[in-house]
């Protein structure tokens, strides 16, 4: 199994300099940047507010990175250590070195960046494919989260037709001259587009070759394995699965689950309504 990597020289540099320039740009709170080595390459973890054993760690969706959260650091990070992750094998600082061959892998790779952050009771909060590598790692190494949050987490449908129908008419409509964003937005329920910096970074990263497993459907068993206090998050308009079906597994397999189907809202739920979320976020954290 291959690794994600950029095509060439030229991609990577073209993607750093963009990366670099938005992260000084967009990134709201003083920061630590760290590159931690695990089994699968390094992982490179941007680190804000007061320093403790309990941060809440921020996971991206597929073909994201830390600078998706941009709007959760401050108001996060006044309240617990934040912990923004380039997941390794998604276009970002990371430095994929092996594959990861399964949630199994994905979840010893979080392990080992939790261990090194040195957190023993993190607040795990993933979006979309992060939020099944949070799911992943709690079934499979539980131990050192004490909680998720999760927004629009995989694992829950096969993608279909009309989610990759969604994904491309969201690429289309984030190309568009930005007096019709808003408009397209709406008429493809994809709040994602409005974020014009993320939509130069994600125009920056098409020379990334993404080589990760796909997000497979957990079983009941697995699920019947998460024990920690969760709070899945799901837009109503979601084209990734059925919102409704997903809150009724999980309320029936995941004891200490509540479930949100958050009016409205679609799979791009982060950037629907970022205050709602991190509302949500801290309402699932001590603090």
């Amino acid at each position: 199994m291959s690794i994600g990597e950029f095509r060439n020289v030229k991609a990577r540099e073209r993607f750093h300099a963009v990366y670099g320039r938005l992260l000084d740009q967009l990134w709201s709170a003083p920061r630590d940047t760290i590159d931690l080595p695990t089994s699968f390459g390094t992982t490179r973890v941007h680190r804000a507010g007061p320093p403790g054993p309990d941060p809440v760690v921020l996971l991206p969706g597929a073909n994201g990175n830390s600078l998706m959260w941009h709007r959760y650091i401050a108001p996060l990070a006044r309240h617990r250590t934040v912990i923004a992750v380039d997941t390794v094998g998604e276009p970002g600082a990371s430095v994929q070195r092996a594959p990861l061959t399964g949630a199994e892998d994905g979840a010893r790779w979080l392990e080992e960046v939790l261990a090194g952050t040195e957190a023993t009771a993190a607040h795990l909060v993933g979006c979309s494919y992060g939020g099944w590598l949070a799911l992943g790692h709690q079934i499979h190494r539980p131990g050192r989260t004490a909680a998720l949050t999760l927004l629009e987490p995989a694992g829950f449908a096969d993608p279909g037709r009309r989610f990759y129908a969604w994904l491309i008419a969201g690429g289309l409509a984030g190309t568009a001259p930005r007096p019709l964003r808003p408009w397209l937005a709406r008429r493809v329920g994809n709040s994602a587009i409005l974020e014009t910096e993320l939509m130069e970074l994600g125009r920056a990263s098409i020379g990334f070759r993404r080589a990760l497993p796909p997000a497979r459907v957990f079983s009941d068993e697995e699920l019947r394995r998460v024990r920690v206090p969760s709070l899945f998050l799901l837009g109503e308009r979601s084209a990734l699965h059925d919102p409704r079906q997903v809150a009724g597994r999980v309320r029936a397999l995941v004891p200490a689950a509540d479930v949100e189907i958050v009016p409205a809202a679609t799979h791009a739920l982060p950037t629907d309504d970022p205050e709602l979320m991190v509302a949500r976020i801290l309402r699932g954290a001590v603090v």
